[in-house]
């Protein structure tokens, strides 16, 4: 058994140089964009990736049940613009404005923004494995009893980098993930 390789959190100068040299991040904003909106950009030891304007927003109306291996998509209503209104106690799929590409030694977390949480919205986005491709998918839940606005093309939440001295051994690619280089928002699958 060999002993595992050490990895770090990368910090924005190394995040800056992933994003120009690999792509990793597009389109790339190297600074913090903070005036009049809700953050995004480059921040100090991670990234703050913005919500596009396309949403499905949940609705029960056919009184259905959530089954992550038979997803019905009429459960949801696609909305498109510049606010979306999540419903009470419900919660809406969004994607990212910026198209990933991982490198194979890097692996992300992604947690919502402070802005957001103190209201009531959690943001749940599942990590980017090495290798993995495309517009990341967001779940955005209001867990509050009043409709809660979501602001497009402006800070939703931050993604974390780690970067291992190593390249992993089979990645999200070599898998052939059923997420990889997604383009729209994509429902639950197997």
């Amino acid at each position: 058994m060999s002993i595992p390789s050490k990895s770090k959190l990368l910090i924005d100068r190394e995040i800056k140089a992933y994003a120009q040299e690999l792509e990793m991040i597009r389109p790339f904003s190297d600074h913090l964009n903070s005036q009049g909106v809700i953050s995004w950009g480059l921040s100090s030891m991670g990234y703050d990736i913005r919500v596009a304007d396309e949403y499905k927003v949940f609705t029960n109306v056919w009184n259905t049940v959530v089954d992550p291996k038979a997803f019905d998509p009429r459960s949801f209503v696609d909305f498109k613009g510049p606010v979306c209104i999540i419903p009470p106690n419900s919660f809406a799929l969004a994607r990212t404005v910026e198209y990933f590409k991982i490198p194979r030694n890097v692996l992300t977390l992604c947690t919502g923004k402070s802005t957001y949480a103190r209201c009531g919205i959690i943001v749940n986005v599942t990590p980017f494995e090495p290798q993995w491709e495309g517009y990341a998918v967001l779940e955005i839940s209001n867990t509050t009893p009043l409709p809660a606005k979501i602001y497009s093309n402006e800070g939703i939440a931050q993604v974390l980098f780690f970067a291992s001295e190593e390249a992993c051994d089979v990645s999200y690619a070599d898998r052939k993930g059923k997420y990889q280089k997604q383009q729209a928002i994509v429902l639950p699958k197997i």
